[in-house]
């Protein structure tokens, strides 16, 4: 049961993944959340940093799509800033937001990346997907009031996964 929640990976933050990181891993396609990581959820510009990974990535031919519960309106203002394609209302942990946007990516499930903030969405939906995940750690400590009750259960079972599976730390890269 507790598997359904377990990323492939846990980095500190989206920067922390290399483009070399993804291909040694035959990734071919990212798929990320947007708010908290990204983005700050209350902050729709982004930073220099973000736009810097965003250009590294493409740079090496590696699409991203951002694939968010939020609407087509909240999401479509960030995406044409930071040129990126996206899917709305993606209704993880549903597989649907992620079939979709690998078909925008003409890319299999398996050869794509899930990177978020959230076990019970982003990783929980990734995992029955069977899209190879990423938690990060929320840009900020701060949430909008509908993610602070997944964040209450999310500390009791990330305090089981860890129990379970010692080897299952924060990392600085995939590797």
């Amino acid at each position: 049961m507790l598997n359904k929640f377990k990323p492939t990976w846990m980095v500190e933050s989206i920067y922390h993944i290399t483009p070399e990181q993804i291909e040694k891993n035959g990734i071919k396609g990212v798929l990320t959340d947007l708010d908290n990581t990204l983005i700050a959820w209350n902050n729709p510009e982004g930073t220099q940093e973000l736009k810097d990974w965003i250009a590294l990535m493409k740079k090496n031919a590696i699409p991203v799509v951002i694939i968010s519960n939020n609407s087509d309106k909240r999401i479509k203002i960030i995406a044409d800033k930071l040129q990126l394609a996206y899917v709305p209302r993606s209704m993880k942990p549903s597989r649907r937001g992620y079939i979709k946007a690998a078909e925008q990516l003409q890319l299999p499930l398996d050869q794509c990346l899930m990177v978020g903030d959230q076990l019970l969405t982003d990783v929980f939906g990734a995992n029955r997907a069977g899209v190879k995940s990423v938690w990060v750690m929320p840009i900020i400590n701060s949430d909008g009031w509908n993610t602070r009750i997944n964040r209450f259960f999310e500390r009791k079972l990330l305090k089981r996964l860890l129990k379970n599976d010692p080897g299952m730390i924060l990392r600085k890269s995939l590797d």
